[in-house]
């Protein structure tokens, strides 16, 4: 399937809407809009099963088809179209291994583009109680979760404080950078960053707190270390990462974290 057939798919009207702007034809290799960008991968992700495909891959793991089909809720044969158009529409990249094909979020930018929804989303908490709509989550997802390659939820949203209060790393809203201070910090913690053309460091607003975790090449050597130091563990079939008690001891000592 074609980038073009995808986004024919999901705007009927856009073949009409291109001729009568101008916008040109993306079959023909002409640029396509970013309107029609932002409308085809609107539908991707307006899917109830993709939706699901794409959330757990936010961990940043690789998972096969059939776990997938399991996330989804939905046949394997149903799985393997939806699985097909999002990798078509470069949201997944596949990669085979002996018998079993899997699949991974295309870069940490689709991470952040799942984040960045679900923060909108969360802002309809803001609304009259009348209207406001109960945490759904989960108290175990709400406190320490991954967030592709870096800690989000209460956990990422308290690292991030501890750093900035004490000066050893500044936000912006672009974007932050580690003080003189702060790398002294990292290096004697194990979390200095390797050298990349990643974003090294910038906030990822947290959709359940509503305040800034970090992310970037920083947010993924905090997150990294902390697995390292058996502070944290993964859990089956979630996001929602445990706190083990050598965790909340050394959480409390290096951060002043009290989880």
């Amino acid at each position: 399937m074609t980038h073009a057939s995808v986004v024919a798919e999901a705007w009927p009207g856009a073949a009409a809407e291109r001729t009568a702007y101008g916008w040109g034809d993306p079959g023909q290799g002409l640029a396509m809009s970013d309107i029609t960008r932002i409308a085809a991968t609107a539908s991707l992700l307006g899917d109830a099963a993709r939706a699901n495909i794409l959330a757990a891959l936010m961990d940043g793991r690789a998972l096969t088809a059939k776990e997938l089909a399991f996330a989804a809720h939905v046949s394997p044969q149903t799985t393997s179209g939806h699985l097909g158009k999002l990798t078509e529409a470069g949201l997944l990249i596949p990669h085979k291994q002996g018998r079993h094909r899997y699949y991974r979020l295309a870069s940490p930018l689709v991470g952040q583009m799942l984040e960045g929804i679900l923060a909108v989303s969360a802002t309809i908490d803001a609304r009259p109680p009348a209207h406001r709509s109960t945490w759904r989550g989960g108290e175990a997802l709400r406190n320490a979760r991954s967030c592709y390659d870096h800690l989000a939820g209460r956990l990422g949203v308290g690292l991030a404080d501890s750093l900035c209060e004490r000066e050893l790393v500044a936000l912006t809203p672009d974007g932050g950078e580690v003080t003189a201070a702060g790398h002294r910090f990292l290096r004697d913690f194990g979390a200095e960053p390797e050298p990349g053309k990643r974003v090294f460091c910038r906030p990822c607003l947290d959709w359940s707190e509503r305040r800034p975790h970090i992310a970037g090449r920083l947010g993924a050597a905090l997150a990294a270390r902390c697995f390292e130091l058996g502070w944290i563990q993964r859990q089956r079939d979630t996001r929602a990462v445990a706190i083990t008690e050598i965790g909340r001891a050394g959480l409390a000592e290096r951060f002043s974290v009290h989880l």
